[in-house]
């Protein structure tokens, strides 16, 4: 919603503290309103701010542009007085913000009375009243036939337990659930959401001992809380969301859209993606196709070749064959073909030639071997084992990922999805309020990695080559992009951000990993998930040296922690379910690169696009187009 002037207003516990801020702060923008509170000399000193802040906006009214009225929020007959006035003198209600509040005056269990004057008093005031109050709001807003914006004012207090005063956390923590269970009313365009901030500097924080709000770090200031109340009105998006704001992080919401996954099911709608038919025929042929490597070599189309083989029936117990309909591209392809991922010296490994390529793929199962108990013919399946690029492959069933869908989407999460969502956790050991680079972001991995530490509510930089992977990017919702086609990385950051980032997700190596080591801040970490840029030398892979590594680190206390993912295989299936639901949430975006490449046979084609650096998101090979089609019908 547009703030404007004509808007119209109401809030209670206006006549002080943050009602106070925000009735003058609205008045700024020449919205109309309506100043509710008990303490009728201060509500009449507020409402005479606003009308006259409001006369630079409007002249010659029928109707005054700001009016008090004087009301107990705990009675339910001045609360429906109140609104009925707002409604008869403005035509509708576009914001409504719940601010009253009270503490405790007395510790609950100290209390020798009913608690009608203290601790009852206070969850009637904090907490009934504001169900209340949201009632007639939304009742308003319905009968004037207009969108509306509802804030209630919680507290950093109802996310965490507040020992001082247990009844008032109590009721700020019923105040941030109830209004995040109200998102079904952004279907009738009523947005209702809940602002928690930490102590503000008002009536209310000066009874907290000031030594526990300098270990909070001191006062939030008011500014921040109008902002984020500006934020929350403004936000077309934001319906049952919570504001969290504090001295220390700034603004955040709470909780992180992946916290939410843990508990929230996909709707209706969103359940149309995970929704598969199995085929009916699966065919199994007496043979099929697939890529091998034949020389050691980092030039992949000079170390591979498409040979026939026969399918050895029946399939072994405890084995599952899987039809492949998607296979994924990644830099390390000419790592493998090269030899580099097995031990020992080339010689030794000339004897393991030929052996079979790709990393991983998504199909559907074809067949079963004894002892299968849990995995079904027809039945999608993920797969991260070598010998992914064939149209067919068996594999021990301990090695399927079941999936929703057989989609390239799905291929994206394998591979790249998972190292982002793992390293990032375990790694990166990453939370929130923290500035995170993330290097080659347009590509496979990246694009999960910018949008993870997005949803976990962080700062994102990411780098790129291109206006169109840097369009991509401001999709996904990066909040600084550096393409350095146009710009300079390290000026940028050195500019920008002073301080240094806070976590570096690296996979380009060479001067990138330099540059990103020396815009690491105190205590940062950065993650090596790779090195691209030397992966294809003309003698291969070539080791740098990295002098002076360990006093860098020394000085600073920074950490450099390397991630490869084959060594979490106990992690991939529950961080593949997580991505997979986000997914389904609406809240990740899967880019997969627009090329077509079709058949085993494109499947050099693809390796060297991608390295060619004008890939977009992930790089997808279709292995049978005829039954990806007959999948997509389903």
């Amino acid at each position: 919603m547009e703030l404007k002037p004509g808007l119209s207003a109401l809030v209670t516990g206006g006549a002080s503290g943050i009602g106070k801020a925000l009735c003058l702060a609205l008045a700024e923008k020449g919205i109309f309103v309506t100043v509710a509170d008990f303490s009728e000399e201060r509500g009449k000193e507020v409402a005479a701010l606003v009308e006259k802040e409001n006369a630079k906006f409007h002249s010659m009214l029928k109707f005054p542009s700001a009016m008090f009225i004087k009301c107990d929020v705990t009675n339910t007959s001045e609360l429906s007085a109140l609104f009925k006035k707002h409604l008869a003198t403005y035509g509708g209600l576009d914001i409504c913000i719940n601010s009253a509040g009270i503490a405790t005056p007395v510790i609950f269990y100290k209390d020798q009375t009913d608690g009608s004057r203290s601790w009852r008093h206070t969850i009637n005031v904090n907490l009934t009243a504001v169900i209340d109050c949201t009632r007639l709001a939304i009742q308003t807003m319905q009968a004037a036939q207009k969108p509306g914006v509802i804030i209630n004012m919680g507290s950093a207090s109802g996310l965490y337990p507040m020992y001082g005063d247990p009844i008032y956390s109590a009721s700020k923590g019923g105040v941030v659930l109830f209004t995040r269970s109200l998102v079904p009313y952004k279907r009738q365009g009523i947005r209702i959401n809940v602002l928690c901030p930490e102590f503000v500097e008002t009536e209310l924080a000066s009874k907290v001992d000031s030594k526990l709000i300098g270990l909070m770090g001191g006062y939030v200031s008011m500014e921040m809380v109008v902002r984020g109340a500006f934020e929350l009105i403004r936000d077309e998006n934001k319906a049952g969301s919570c504001l969290w704001i504090t001295k220390r992080r700034g603004m955040e919401y709470w909780p992180t859209p992946m916290e939410e996954t843990k508990y929230l099911l996909p709707s209706s709608k969103l359940r149309s993606r995970s929704s598969f038919v199995a085929p009916l025929n699966i065919q199994i042929p007496q043979s099929f196709e697939k890529i091998v490597v034949h020389t050691l070599s980092h030039n992949f189309r000079s170390a591979t070749s498409v040979v026939r083989t026969p399918l050895r029936l029946p399939i072994k117990p405890d084995h599952v064959l899987v039809k492949i309909i998607y296979a994924g591209v990644n830099a390390s392809d000419v790592n493998f073909s090269s030899g580099s991922y097995f031990s020992g010296n080339k010689k030794d490994l000339g004897s393991l030639l030929p052996f079979d390529a790709g990393f991983e793929a998504v199909g559907i199962i074809a067949a079963v071997g004894d002892s299968v108990k849990n995995l079904k013919v027809g039945k999608p399946a993920a797969l991260m084992i070598f010998g992914s690029y064939a149209e067919l492959t068996m594999v021990p069933s301990k090695h399927i990922l079941p999936v929703p869908r057989p989609d390239a989407e799905v291929v994206a999460m394998l591979t790249s999805g998972l190292t982002a969502s793992i390293a990032l956790e375990k790694a990166a050991q990453m939370d929130s309020g923290k500035v995170v680079l993330v290097t080659a972001a347009a590509g496979g991995t990246g694009q999960f990695a910018v949008q993870l530490a997005k949803l976990a509510g962080n700062k994102v930089v990411a780098t790129c080559g291109g206006k169109e992977k840097a369009m991509l990017l401001k999709d996904l919702g990066v909040d600084r992009v550096i393409d350095y086609r146009a710009e300079d990385i390290k000026t940028v950051l050195k500019k920008e951000f002073p301080k240094g980032v806070d976590i570096v997700y690296e996979s380009v190596g060479g001067e990138m990993f330099d540059l990103c080591l020396n815009a690491l801040a105190v205590h940062g970490r950065m993650v090596v998930i790779g090195m691209i840029s030397q992966y294809q030398g003309e003698h291969g892979w070539k080791p740098l040296n990295y002098t002076g590594l360990c006093e860098k680190l020394l000085a600073k206390s920074q950490t450099v922690a390397g991630f490869f993912l084959v060594q979490y295989s106990h992690l991939w299936q529950p961080h593949l379910d997580k991505l997979f639901h986000l997914y389904s949430l609406g809240k990740l975006k899967v880019a997969v690169d627009p090329k077509k490449f079709l058949g085993l046979h494109s499947v050099a084609n693809a390796v060297e696009y991608l390295h060619s650096g004008r890939s977009v998101g992930k790089v997808v090979v279709c292995i049978d187009p005829t039954f990806s089609q007959q999948v997509a019908k389903l």
